[in-house]
């Protein structure tokens, strides 16, 4: 929204000027700025904040000082990204539990839709049964092994020796 400076308003952008002619309250709008500030999405209090902020008084160039500035700055921005992050992860902290009970109580609700056998169960089932087969052909390959064929001879005798395929 505006930079305020007495009665001249500098806007950043049309939308904010437009919004400001229709009066509308900014911390009400979910883009703006002091609507984030105002509901705790955005750091408020922090020293880095305030050493941001502009000053309009004239220094006199000093090589030494704009090097110290510079490091300064970036020092600042450091702390700055470095305490946004901790801010951001105490505020999304319980947002994986929520949304774990969400998704669970979503399944408990629409578990009619859902089918009888997972799909992935599905797959792990069509996975093993081939397995299966590939174990027990050695074993049938032993039994069959095992069978013999008795083979009467013409003399009256019995031959063992025939296995059968």
């Amino acid at each position: 929204m505006p930079a305020y400076s007495a009665k001249n308003k500098k806007f950043c952008r049309s939308k904010c000027h437009q919004n400001f002619k229709m009066k509308r309250n900014p911390r009400k709008l979910k883009w703006t700025k002091a609507f984030r500030k105002a509901v705790g999405k955005e750091l408020t209090v922090d020293s880095t904040l305030t050493l941001a902020a502009r000053r309009n008084i004239p220094v006199r160039y000093n090589r030494d000082l704009v090097s110290t500035t510079l490091k300064a700055m970036q020092r600042v921005s450091e702390i700055r990204a470095k305490r946004e992050r901790v801010f951001y992860k105490q505020r999304m902290a319980g947002n994986k539990e929520r949304q774990r009970t969400a998704n669970a109580k979503l399944v408990a609700e629409n578990e009619h839709l859902l089918p009888k056998i997972r799909a992935s169960e599905r797959m792990t089932e069509q996975l093993e049964e081939p397995l299966e087969e590939l174990l027990e052909l050695p074993a049938q390959k032993q039994k069959l092994a095992k069978k013999v064929k008795l083979r009467q001879l013409v003399g009256g005798g019995i031959e063992h020796e025939m296995d059968v395929d």
